[in-house]
């Protein structure tokens, strides 16, 4: 378990972290999502040591966190680390063997992960002749190579084609799976919303929202509903104490005052015939970060 408690940060008199708290759980995979310049790389930098904080604790499975544990976690900054000229497989053994492996372990490992990360073709190009996603698939090998105990990963999926994101999407639940704790930044919030078991919205230097996905979504979630029906839906538009949202055809999603108030729709729809689907409708990662943010 990875944990900060009060952390803040300030940079010549602004506050930038203001007394933040959040857990990361083993074999949890955590969405840390925010604005740019919100604090999410700021505080992945004092988690890593690169930066200290100014006030709060961060603590690795109940004990400050040191040097040589600091050497068994596994970190991609956002902005590229490689070596540009060095060759990929070459570079990727070389980061290895910073992190404490042996040559033999750093090679195994390396042409491991290049082979699932589908660049064992390229082990031998140096790291400049890559595309930008390549590079950045790169990237993820260097934090993996050691088989890091926490994970930390700053806009993974940036310039990743498709398929290259289904591959990394794949990587990072086979790390979590093994109960490595997750915790990664993206901008792209329909992935944290795929991916993430756990999520942290910060907004300003301080936490909006954190907590599990589906309990965040619950608790944001508003008395809107779909119903799906045989022929046209254009009647629940004349139902009392009801607002449409989105009609077309036979399905239509409408907001009510409360849960409760949806019933006498329903009851209508199956008075009229057959009723195909009818549910309360959840609010997306999207829609809870603009309400919070």
């Amino acid at each position: 378990m990875l944990e900060l408690r009060s952390i803040s940060r300030s940079f010549n008199g602004t506050k930038v972290l203001d007394s933040i708290s959040f857990d990361v759980a083993p074999g949890r995979i955590t969405g840390f999502v925010g604005a740019n310049g919100s604090g999410k790389t700021t505080t992945m930098r004092i988690i890593l040591g690169v930066l200290a904080a100014h006030g709060g604790t961060v603590r690795w499975r109940g004990a400050p966190i040191t040097h040589p544990v600091r050497q068994r976690f596994g970190y991609m900054p956002e902005e590229r680390g490689l070596y540009p000229k060095m060759k990929v497989a070459e570079q990727i053994v070389y980061l290895g063997r910073l992190h404490g492996l042996s040559l033999a372990e750093a090679r195994r490992n390396t042409t491991a992960l290049l082979e699932r990360l589908e660049l064992s073709a390229r082990a031998q190009d140096p790291v400049e002749k890559l595309s930008l996603g390549n590079q950045q698939r790169v990237q993820i090998c260097a934090a993996l190579v050691h088989n890091p105990e926490l994970l930390i990963l700053d806009e993974p999926f940036s310039g990743l084609d498709p398929l290259a994101v289904e591959t990394v999407l794949g990587v990072l639940r086979e790390y979590a799976a093994r109960g490595v704790p997750v915790l990664f930044s993206s901008h792209q919030l329909e992935l944290v919303e795929r991916l993430c078991d756990d999520l942290v919205i910060i907004s300003a230097g301080t936490i909006a929202a954190s907590g599990n996905r589906e309990a965040l979504r619950a608790q944001h979630a508003t008395p809107r509903f779909e119903l799906v029906v045989d022929g046209d839906a254009g009647w629940v538009r004349d139902q009392p104490g009801v607002t449409v949202v989105e009609l077309d055809g036979a399905r239509v999603v409408f907001d009510v005052a409360t849960d409760a108030a949806a019933q006498p729709v329903l009851r209508e729809a199956v008075s009229r015939g057959f009723v195909h689907s009818f549910g309360k409708v959840m609010p997306s990662l999207a829609e809870i970060f603009r309400e919070v943010v």
